[in-house]
């Protein structure tokens, strides 16, 4: 992956630590899909959490857009998980 690409996966999975002091790591996985559609980019992220680890699967046309629908889809399931408490 670019420089541009890791930092901008950086950024955006950092923001993540705002809805749940208790992260202890995040592990991203970039991977192109087949060829046969256009959404042949895939964001993997597993957040590893004390007692759970969430992990969310999206794909888009770009690395870029895959990283932000799989940050947003995690940010609503921590946020649900804080309001439970």
């Amino acid at each position: 992956a670019s420089e541009n690409l890791k930092e901008f996966v950086d950024e955006k999975v950092g923001k993540l630590a705002h809805f749940d002091d208790h992260i202890i790591s995040a592990d991203v996985t970039l991977s192109s899909g087949d060829g046969k559609n256009a959404d042949n980019k895939v964001c993997e992220i597993r957040l590893v959490v004390p007692g759970y680890d969430e992990f969310v699967k999206k794909n888009a046309e770009s690395f870029e857009a895959a990283t932000l629908d799989a940050v947003d889809t995690l940010q609503k399931i921590l946020r649900r998980k804080k309001d439970k408490k």
